[in-house]
């Protein structure tokens, strides 16, 4: 295979989809002939920093691929770990294309405004010499697995709302509710679905320790920076009564502790208590790609993990992403988006009044039958795992990785798990991780009874 001139071989393609470039493949054959220093560095909150040191080829004739190379790795760690301030420490070329994408009106307009807005600073592009790049400066904090206690886990979904009391870590009431945030305006009908289950949850318990919250979304500090959940609230009604809506929620019951994760480390955290062990990385495979991430010292590292958006595939035939209108990203791949993406080729052509979760089921319900059409569409979201992995590996230390979501239901997790584990093994060896659904004692430890855990008490 060759892209931008660079020739690579792929052991494992994906049986519906021969155009797929791994991007992690292709930037291993890139770099084999780089030889020109360069380094990105993103700032994002209270100063830290990540970089990465790196090579391009720095000629006339090879700047397409290093302006994509490097336009490919700022967008990976934009999302993986985030920030607002991006340094090209190096080649001047390759920071001008990059500075034009990431501008209001460039190609990544979307990451431009987005990043602004969870940081809550204006998003620049800076170019640095080599030599002046800054150090990498990173902190994890250790948050969850506290046991004591009378306790309280909330977990927001888009669909329904789990409440956990908790007590000594062990669950004495739980409660599951249908609620509908994402077409909800009023940022009041959240509030008070949440300050609902609060005091359900309370009224079990003799008294109330502390508050954990998982919820889809970026949170910096316990404030909600970016959730599908409050799609429909307006921009004013977000900055008056979303930001906040967790802290003050919780005041509710008194002065007490409470802590906000992303949902996606929340579920890393409740895998890394059932296999008790650290280095976990989780990666929900619903209606969109959420990730999670427990560092080997068991904490949640506060990077944003959207794996959503990170870059995968670097095939100029790559899937679009209608929100971000970028190409290759995680979405497409390790989503019921993939799922619908495959079927036609495989020659299942799905009614089209169908909601995605059902078109998904449709496909489900024909894998669990046996049919190979649709056993194949889940084989070539396992190849696109295994070609993935070791791009994900560059930024996480991992020892775990667990697969969740819809999409890994019946069968098809079952061969997604098997065509992974195989293309690892094939064509990384060198990357040992584990890769596993969920065993039963994963699955005992609940995503609001792992939320009751993130605070610890004054």
């Amino acid at each position: 295979m060759k892209r931008f001139g660079i020739e690579f071989e792929l052991k494992n393609k994906p049986a519906l989809d021969g155009d797929f470039i791994p991007l992690y493949r292709w930037e291993q054959a890139y770099l084999k002939g780089a030889k020109e220093p360069i380094a990105v560095a993103l700032e994002r909150e209270d100063g830290k920093t990540a970089v990465i040191d790196t090579k391009i080829y720095g000629t006339e004739e090879m700047k397409e691929a290093d302006c994509f190379y490097i336009e490919r790795l700022v967008k990976y760690l934009l999302w993986a770990k985030g920030g607002f301030h991006v340094m090209i420490c190096g080649n001047k070329g390759v920071y001008d294309y990059v500075a034009a994408s990431y501008a209001k009106d460039g190609a990544r307009a979307f990451d431009f405004k987005t990043m602004g807005d969870v940081y809550e600073h204006p998003f620049t592009v800076e170019h640095l010499s080599y030599g002046d790049r800054p150090a990498e400066k990173d902190a994890s904090a250790p948050v969850g697995g506290h046991l004591d206690g009378c306790r309280i886990g909330f977990d927001a979904g888009g669909s329904d709302r789990k409440v956990s009391a908790v007590v000594d870590g062990k669950p004495v009431f739980s409660e599951e509710v249908v609620w509908f945030p994402k077409t909800n305006s009023d940022p009041d009908y959240h509030f008070q679905g949440i300050v609902d289950a609060l005091k359900t949850a309370a009224s079990k318990m003799p008294r109330v320790d502390a508050v954990g919250v998982s919820s889809a979304g970026i949170f910096i500090n316990d404030r909600t920076r970016l959730s599908s959940l409050f799609l429909k609230v307006s921009p004013e009604d977000f900055d008056a009564k979303v930001k906040d809506i967790y802290i003050r929620a919780a005041k509710e019951l008194g002065d007490i502790p409470v802590q906000v994760a992303n949902d996606g480390d929340v579920t890393a955290l409740a895998g890394a208590m059932g296999l008790e062990d650290t280095g976990v990385l989780g990666i929900a495979m619903g209606t969109s790609e959420a990730g999670g991430y427990v560092d080997r010292k068991g904490n949640i590292t506060g990077w944003l993990n959207e794996l959503a958006f990170t870059p995968v595939d670097a095939s100029e035939s790559a899937a679009v992403d209608e929100w971000s209108g970028d190409t290759g990203c995680g979405v497409k791949y390790f989503s019921q988006d993939a799922v619908i993406k495959l079927a036609p080729r495989a020659g299942i052509f799905l009614n089209e009044d169908l909601s995605p979760a059902e078109k998904l089921k449709v496909v489900q319900t024909m894998a669990n039958d046996g049919d190979e059409n649709a056993l194949d569409v889940f084989r070539s979201i396992g190849t696109y795992l295994g070609h993935t992995i070791p791009l994900y590996a560059q930024v996480y230390d991992l020892k775990h990785l667990l697969i969740l979501g819809r999409v890994t239901s019946g069968k098809g997790g079952d061969l997604i798990l098997e065509e992974c584990r195989k293309v690892l093994a094939e064509e990384y060896p060198e990357i040992q991780v584990n890769v596993q659904l969920p065993d039963e004692k994963t699955r005992r430890v609940g995503q609001s009874v792992a939320a009751a855990g993130l605070p610890a008490i004054r």
